[in-house]
Formats: structure tokens, C-alpha cells, sequence
């Protein structure tokens, strides 16, 4: 009997659809029914093969070693990864971007013209400056000076009190800005599961909570908030672009990580350590709760 006829029976038998056994297993519907009819080349790759036939075997109470060793043994090929597996985005927050061409050399007349009338007022002005300072008197010119160095004193002290104050702005601003960008994490519970459960805590500052991702093997993933808003639910391929996800609204964000030894994942560009070793435990489900502080 082929392995996909029996992961169908014994569901079957267990009374369960395939919608039960995606929820169960997060695993998309139209990759359980191409395991069922043996359609494995429809699956993103030999390695998310032997990961779906373990998980579904699993959940259902059949031997997964068994059945993969059959799957081994029958050398079942999969679908190229490079050149057919895709992935959907649900939703994205990516910045557009605008293309913007000019031509240098149209606009030097301009810049000339714009030199040319600078110069010619202010030779104008220094000329009629030093025309004015010799007209006056002796005496005059000695109460100006006089006068002039009391206000240079008073606008020195004004510039070194400004210069004070907008130090002690940056400084502020800098310890804001530090504030801002700054999160921590904190694990409050490890699962211990095949493929463990385990709940963190995110603490940050600031007004936004936003989440990167890098890939750097594809990977099976789905990000979903408390409010069961699915941000993100598809194969994320290796050296894909860095998608970002604005979850600000989120209380909670809950990740099921297909192969988290080739992904890392950041909130408010601080990176995520995973509860449990990625290099143990491949396939890990996280909730984070995100705190503000």
C-alpha cells in the first residue's frame, strides 16, 4: 500500500478531515492532499517531504520512522525547490521606491547664472559697506567699536550658552533614540515536544513593533497574531528579499517555524534566540507576548 493511502485511512478512520489535520498541523491543505495521492513532486522539496509525512503520520498515531524509511527506500522525487517552489505574501510593509533621473549637465547654466548674480551682490554690498564705515567720523567709529566688543562678549556667552543647551538636546535626543530602538527578550516557557511550543516575552519602547526576517535556507513559515490575523503563511525562500510585518496592533504574535536552523527572526531590529537549539529542534512553535515598557 503507498504511503498516501495510508495516512488517508487512518484519518479516516480517526473521523478526521483534512482541514483537522491542517489546523493540526499547520501544514496547507493542498500539500496534504498531494501527499495522500502520492503527488510528492508537487511539495516544495524532498526535505519539507520527509517534515509533512512525519508531522502528519504524528498526529494521527502512525509509525513516521516507517513510513519515511518507505518513502527513502522508494526514492519518490520532489519538486526542484530553485525553480518551481513559490511563495505568496499576505502582507507586507515594504517602503516604494521611486526612480528619479536628471541630467547634470542641463542644469550647469542655471548654477552659473545663480553663482554670478551671488557674486554681483555681495561685491555691491561689501562695496557700499566700506563706503558707509569710511563716512564716519573718528569718534564714532571708536563708540561703535566700544559698543561692538560688548555685544561680541554678550553674543559670545549667548553661542556658548546655546552651544550648552543644544548639546545637552543632542544628548537627550541620542538617550530617546537609544530608548527607542532598544528591546529585550525573555523566554517564560520551554516546550519539550517533538516539535516544542514554547512562549516568550518581547519588551520594547516606542511605537511601533515591527518583525524582520532572513532566510538563509528555505524554510516552511507562518506568523499569525492574537487576533488571528495571518501575516505570513508559504515557504520562505532562502536569500529572499527581507520582508518586514507591522504586528504594532498585535498583543501577541505566534510563529511556526519549519526549519529554524536557516532562519532568523528580528523584532524592532533586535534578533530573536530561539527557546530550544535550532540545531536540535528544527520545527518550533513560539508564542511572543510584546510588552511595552
Amino acid at each position: 500500500m503507498e504511503i498516501g493511502q495510508i495516512l488517508k485511512e487512518a484519518r479516516e478512520e480517526k473521523s478526521l478531515t483534512l482541514d483537522d489535520i491542517q489546523e493540526m498541523t499547520k501544514i496547507q491543505k493542498r500539500y496534504l492532499v498531494a501527499i495522500e495521492q502520492n503527488e510528492f513532486q508537487a511539495l516544495p522539496g524532498r526535505f519539507y517531504a520527509r517534515a509533512f509525512i512525519k508531522e502528519y503520520a504524528e498526529v494521527i498515531g502512525l509509525n513516521a520512522t516507517e513510513l519515511l524509511a518507505e518513502f527513502d527506500e522508494e526514492k519518490i522525487e520532489t519538486e526542484d525547490l530553485t525553480e518551481t517552489a513559490q511563495y505568496s505574501r499576505l502582507e507586507r510593509t515594504k517602503a516604494p521606491k521611486e526612480a528619479k533621473s536628471i541630467s547634470f549637465l542641463s542644469i550647469i547654466p542655471t548654477i552659473i547664472v545663480v553663482i554670478l548674480i551671488i557674486a554681483i551682490v555681495v561685491v555691491a554690498w561689501m562695496f557700499l559697506q566700506k563706503s558707509s564705515n569710511d563716512s564716519e567720523n573718528e569718534a564714532v567709529q571708536n563708540d561703535n567699536e566700544i559698543i561692538r566688543d560688548v555685544n561680541e562678549g554678550k553674543q559670545t556667552e549667548n553661542e556658548n550658552d546655546n552651544e550648552a543647551g543644544t548639546n545637552e538636546d543632542d544628548a537627550k535626543n541620542g538617550t530617546d533614540e537609544e530608548e527607542k530602538e532598544t528591546g529585550s527578550f525573555e523566554v517564560d516557557e520551554i516546550g519539550e515536544e517533538s516539535s516544542p511550543l514554547s512562549t516568550m516575552s518581547f519588551t520594547y519602547s516606542g511605537d511601533k513593533v515591527e518583525i524582520e526576517l532572513k532566510a538563509e535556507q528555505d524554510t516552511y513559515l507562518e506568523i499569525k497574531g492574537a487576533s488571528d490575523d495571518v501575516y505570513y503563511a508559504d515557504t520562505l525562500m532562502a536569500d529572499a528579499d527581507s520582508d518586514t510585518f507591522d504586528v504594532t496592533d498585535e498583543d501577541r504574535v505566534y510563529f511556526n517555524i519549519g526549519n529554524t536552523a536557516g532562519l532568523t527572526v528580528y523584532i524592532n531590529g533586535v534578533e530573536m534566540e530561539y527557546p530550544v537549539d535550532r540545531n536540535e529542534k528544527v520545527h518550533q512553535k513560539i508564542w511572543v507576548n510584546l510588552v511595552k515598557n
